[in-house]
């Protein structure tokens, strides 16, 4: 009777890395458009989407599809009792910015992209909102874990933090957040919130 063979720490090792290297492999299309044809297994491919931008939720998956497109849209910023509400024609006459930064998604893609809107901290400016302010953005979203997130001050006074209203160079896509979302160097994709309803200015 032969004895099992046993698997040597090198080869486990070995197993191990292979493993590993052909799962980058084979879902490196998502973040790196040369690869795309190799991303056998990963649901989404860098450069491909709305606006050459990826979608992990459509805004019919999120059910804001109606809310997102009403005319009577407003985004509502607000600190205690001193509120500010905006239609799109107001947040688009305010001074704008443009800033090119990453998305990474959890589901493991990132992207580079250019968006521009208006900073974060002008909104924040125009309730009187004290430096070191940390907010609560509100998404139109029914339900969700994500329809509220909070956003410190390290990214709230950040230049590059913007409302963006559009995304390379046109006005955003329903699925990428239209009429306005957030968007911030160094948050995940599930933080930058899309289809804005409002801010907030958290209590000192």
């Amino acid at each position: 009777m032969t004895e099992p063979q046993r698997v040597t720490r090198r080869a486990l090792l070995g197993t191990i890395a292979a493993t590993g290297i052909a799962a980058v492999g084979l879902t490196a299309g998502q973040s790196f458009g040369w690869l795309a044809p190799l991303n056998s297994f990963a649901p989404r491919v860098q450069g491909y989407g709305p606006q050459q931008v990826p979608v992990n939720t459509t805004a019919k998956a999120a059910g804001v599809v109606d809310a997102a497109q009403a005319a009577d849209w407003t985004l509502t910023v607000r600190r205690g009792d001193r509120t500010e509400v905006l239609d799109r024609t107001r947040l688009s006459g305010l001074p704008h910015a443009r800033a090119t930064l990453p998305i990474a998604c959890v589901e493991g893609w990132s992207t580079t992209a250019q968006w521009e809107g208006v900073r974060m901290r002008d909104l924040l400016a125009l309730v009187g909102a004290p430096a070191a302010s940390t907010v609560l953005v509100t998404s139109l979203q029914p339900r969700g874990a994500y329809r509220m997130t909070t956003m410190g001050p390290e990214f709230a006074e950040d230049p590059s933090t913007l409302v963006a209203l559009s995304l390379n160079g046109r006005t955003l896509d329903l699925d990428h957040g239209y009429p306005a979302r957030v968007i911030a160097p160094g948050r995940p994709g599930v933080l930058q919130t899309k289809w804005l309803s409002s801010i907030e200015v958290m209590p000192g």
